[in-house]
């Protein structure tokens, strides 16, 4: 009878200690709708991470718990992240598409303590809003600012037009441009709001609009997916590079995975990202062959799917190294100052804003061997959020 009560003993204890090692992350993206496309490089750039390290990440497992937020919207993201919280009991958060979503949920991620971390939503204030949220995508005014700069001093434009879709990430793009572009020297001619995230607009009048101011060069900032492909079809349409305007803007306009279906008319186009699939260094290399070789060899990673790989890069180290039980405090303290090689280059989160610094690439579209790449023209190394380092706005809080 001892030996049965002292092998059931071993044998709960066994499940005990594996139910230990078991971390759930509550994932939360807009799954369908029309951010559909772009949740899934950043779920598939988490899942491939944790397929690419799975001896690494050994003995502890990490079960994604998914929760689709359908729009851009705060309502339904409060629903998804409540429910992760309370009935699924998530140790970690993970996800955020969209800028709303993120900016809503905060409250929450504050209330229920738990260490959030953020694979894409850009608008610069939001790692402000709740002490648990850390960063690993961008800040639009990394990519914003830069090019507003680059413009200017590389690019020698002395007008622009900025037209940006109409929700905060877009109001932080044209801020940020705007801002670098005049202290540069040159003038911003003309501010134009076009549509909402949550549907393509027909972005025909906004550009003859541009035409008809004649800038040098034509900023634009649109959330990627179909509103990119938009861009470039509607830039063609009329002309615009015949008529001596530029189109520039950050990487979300030559997004990887959009890239070839836009077809020659996207040559020329001069982008500032902290990623692009043609990133010369090991790291992506080997990041993308494995892409290929897992989703297919005409899949292409872009910068959300790299924003999910980090995320899960992040969530990773802090598993490690708090064996597998999860405090969010501790948590923090383990991110803040983490540095990583990641496919973008070398990574690091900045102990006081929890937000990352990162490589900025300054990029031409090319045509290489038959097919659209991202000829590299600079780079920008270690670059912080520039609204925090200037304390603009929401971001001197």
């Amino acid at each position: 009878m001892k030996r049965i009560i002292g092998a059931t003993a071993s044998f709960l204890l066994a499940i005990g200690w594996a139910q230990a090692q078991e971390v759930k992350v509550g994932v939360v993206l807009p799954y369908t709708g029309v951010g559909a496309e772009l949740a899934q490089q950043q779920d598939r750039g988490m899942e491939l991470y944790l397929k690419m390290h799975a001896d690494m990440i050994k003995p502890y497992k990490i079960t994604l718990i998914k929760r689709d937020y359908k729009n851009p919207g705060g309502a339904d993201a409060k629903i998804a992240v409540q429910e992760l919280l309370t009935q699924d009991k998530v140790d970690i958060l993970a996800g955020w598409n969209y800028s709303p979503n993120a900016i809503a949920t905060a409250p929450l991620v504050t209330a229920g303590k738990k260490l959030a971390v953020i694979s894409n939503a850009g608008t610069a204030h939001i790692t402000n809003l709740s002490p648990y949220y850390v960063r690993v995508s961008f800040s639009m005014w990394h990519a914003g600012y830069a090019l507003g700069d680059a413009a200017v001093k590389q690019l020698k434009a002395k007008t622009a037009v900025v037209g940006y879709t109409d929700f905060p990430p877009g109001k932080d793009m044209l801020a940020s441009f705007k801002r670098a572009f005049e202290a540069a020297g040159g003038i911003v001619i003309d501010e134009i709001p076009m549509g909402s995230a949550g549907a393509v607009p027909d972005f025909t009048p906004f550009f003859q609009r541009v035409k008809d101011k004649k800038p040098d060069v034509f900023f634009v900032f649109v959330p990627g997916g179909d509103h990119t492909t938009a861009v470039i079809k509607t830039y063609n349409a009329l002309s615009m590079r015949e008529a001596g305007i530029k189109l520039i803007g950050p990487g979300d306009i030559t997004q990887d995975n959009k890239l070839q279906a836009m077809g020659p008319g996207a040559i020329g186009l001069i982008t500032m990202h902290h990623y692009n699939a043609d990133l010369d260094n090991p790291e992506n290399k080997r990041f993308v062959a494995a892409w290929k070789k897992e989703y297919g060899p005409d899949s292409t990673p872009d910068f959300m799917a790299v924003g999910g790989y980090d995320a899960m890069a992040a969530i990773v180290h802090v598993v490690k190294a708090l064996n597998g039980k999860i405090d969010v405090d501790k948590a923090l303290e383990v991110l803040k100052g983490w540095k990583y090689d990641s496919p973008r280059g070398p990574i690091m989160i900045d102990p006081q804003t929890r937000d990352i610094v990162m490589n900025e690439y300054l990029s031409e579209v090319v045509m290489k061997d038959g097919k659209l790449a991202q000829k590299p023209l600079g780079r920008i190394e270690a670059v912080k959020d520039p609204c925090k380092s200037l304390k603009i706005g929401p971001c001197a809080n």
